[in-house]
């Protein structure tokens, strides 16, 4: 059963139930309600914006079972191929196509195409109070999932985006348990104590060397020109100031350039203001925004919760007489593929174990380093060094994965697009790529314009290349979640608030953290087990593609690495 909320007058909120006529309460109204719903009728609720519409149910106390989050489905729908000839994807663009798109990360060009997992986003939430019909909108949104080519992937993945939505709002709400203490310590550790102004001490010590060895007493290590400048002077033959080729020059200066480097980035992502700042109560509360990026992975707006590191995960800490249960996927991306291909052969081969290890024991390859470099390669079209001459050995072996990901390559090459396992849809290259492939093959082309256009191809195909592996991933997280977090309500008493019971804190792609009392740890453990197998189930039925997932019960994050 569907219940649909829409505002109404000012305070006041419609409620449409699919057998009765609509009613109107006030907005103060609406938490009891739900509550009484959830308890007699386990409704699907219908309404614009998660993010607008659960947090207020959630700090009354009231957890929603299911929804149809309209926003995020309505981005899905719109550009999916295989909803392509709905009246939905037929419309001209609207209020909900503004809606849609006002969180996702921008579509990638030829400079940004692996920068699509960016920890942060800074747009704008989307004003959903002033958008049209709701009820309108999900009667084409119905039409559009039964009328298209895959009506029960389209709806699993519906169902899931809606799901992911309202796991956001829970984790938010919920925070992820923090030490302020913990971090502190942690930071004077590594930086010294905190400044009053200017730079730790540590850090400062680390300047004074480098100016010394490089001989330059004014020397600012922030500035990558300056620091390249430097180096030159010094007789090495630097073209960047990039960690991995400073790695490679052999000076007395490097080493604590590199540290210095890598204590700057904790110190201006992770320091002390950051603390300040996004720490309250012993809880992080970051802002997820599920499908923020194009391969429908999540981004956040602000705290970088996407890229917390190792250094200050010591921090996390579960509550006295509570457990942290830390679990993620073991070579989630490379089994993906496995699946999307039905390649026989290399589930074989990560049947039961570790997937690279399997790969060695084919013969194909004869160390576990390279197996992985290899498998990387053929899911990010790396064509030089080690990835390139291992490719042919991988293509001989696992001919049907690697077929699936050339031929995503070749279809973003000719412009075209591709589409994940349940049907997110991957978007077309701008009017710039266009205009550069039609310059190229113009009559008054010049060489230079043909190198553009090649390049500009090869750069959208490996971004279709990895579209499809990287966004039926995201799927398989969002299933593995949903799943996973019916069974921890299982396990919490009923008519309890969402943190009386084992709850989901925090997300990483393929990692998840659950704050659960110390009693249930092992139910929990064996929940995100057991909702990992299902996940794999519902995205490629019986084909025997494993998923192993690893779960850590720990009273620190830091801990389970």
């Amino acid at each position: 059963m569907h219940i649909l909320l829409e505002r109404a007058a000012p305070g006041r909120v419609a409620v449409i139930r699919h057998d009765r006529d609509a009613v109107e309460i006030e907005e103060a109204e609406l938490p009891e309600l739900v509550r009484a719903e959830e308890v007699a009728a386990r409704p699907r609720w219908v309404w614009s914006d998660t993010r607008t519409w659960y947090p207020p149910l959630l700090r009354a106390g009231v957890r929603v079972e299911r929804c149809v989050d309209l926003r995020l489905s309505h981005a899905i729908l719109r550009a999916s191929t295989l909803s392509a000839r709905s009246g939905l994807a037929l419309a001209p663009p609207g209020s909900w196509d503004d809606a849609a798109h006002l969180e996702e990360a921008p579509v990638p060009t030829s400079a940004t195409l692996f920068d699509l997992d960016a920890a942060d986003s800074t747009t704008t939430r989307a004003q959903t109070a002033a958008l049209p019909s709701a009820a309108a909108e999900f009667a084409a949104q119905q039409d559009a999932a039964a009328t298209s080519t895959e009506p029960g992937r389209l709806r699993l993945l519906l169902a899931a985006e809606s799901a992911g939505a309202l796991i956001a709002a829970e984790m938010r709400h919920a925070g992820l348990p923090y030490s302020v203490e913990r971090h502190d310590a942690l930071l004077t550790q590594l930086l010294g104590p905190r400044p009053r102004y200017g730079r730790p001490a540590i850090m400062e010590e680390l300047v004074t060397r480098l100016r010394d060895l490089l001989e330059t007493p004014g020397l600012n290590p922030d500035s990558p020109p300056e620091v390249l400048k430097a180096l030159q002077r010094a007789g090495l033959m630097a073209t960047s100031t990039r960690s991995w080729e400073l790695r490679e020059l052999d000076h007395p200066a490097i080493p604590p350039l590199l540290r210095y480097k890598k204590l700057s980035r904790l110190y201006s992502a992770n320091g002390w203001v950051w603390l300040d700042t996004w720490v309250a109560d012993g809880r992080f509360r970051p802002d997820y925004l599920p499908g923020g990026v194009v391969t429908g992975r999540w981004a956040t707006r602000g705290g970088g919760a996407l890229q917390l590191p190792k250094e200050v995960r010591g921090a996390v800490v579960a509550d006295p007489g509570w457990k942290l249960v830390v679990a993620d996927a073991a070579q989630l991306e490379p089994r993906i593929l496995t699946g999307l291909a039905g390649d026989t052969a290399m589930a074989a081969a990560g049947r039961g174990r570790d997937l690279y290890a399997g790969i060695v024991a084919t013969g194909a390859v004869a160390e576990r380093a390279q197996a992985k470099v290899a498998m990387l390669g053929a899911m990010y079209g790396a064509t030089t060094g080690d990835s390139g001459r291992l490719m042919p050995r991988l293509a001989r072996a696992f001919p049907r994965a690697v077929r699936l990901v050339e031929d995503a390559a070749r279809t973003g090459e000719n412009g075209g697009v591709v589409t994940s396992r349940l049907g997110r849809s991957s978007p077309p290259p701008g009017a710039g790529w266009r205009n550069s492939q039609s310059a190229a093959s113009g009559a008054e082309s010049t060489p230079a314009d043909e190198r553009r256009a090649r390049s500009q191809a090869r750069d959208w195909g490996r971004f279709t290349r990895n579209f499809v592996v990287q966004a039926s991933a995201a799927e398989w997280a969002l299933c593995w979640m949903a799943e996973l977090r019916n069974r921890l309500a299982e396990l919490t008493p009923a008519g309890e608030s969402l943190t009386a019971g084992p709850h989901l804190v925090y997300f990483l792609h393929d990692e998840v953290i659950v704050h659960a009392p110390a009693e249930s740890a092992d139910a929990v453990a064996a929940a995100v087990t057991e909702s990992a197998a299902l996940a794999g189930r519902l995205l490629f039925g019986g084909f025997p593609v494993d998923f192993p997932v690893t779960a850590a019960i720990v009273d620190s994050y830091g801990e389970a690495k």
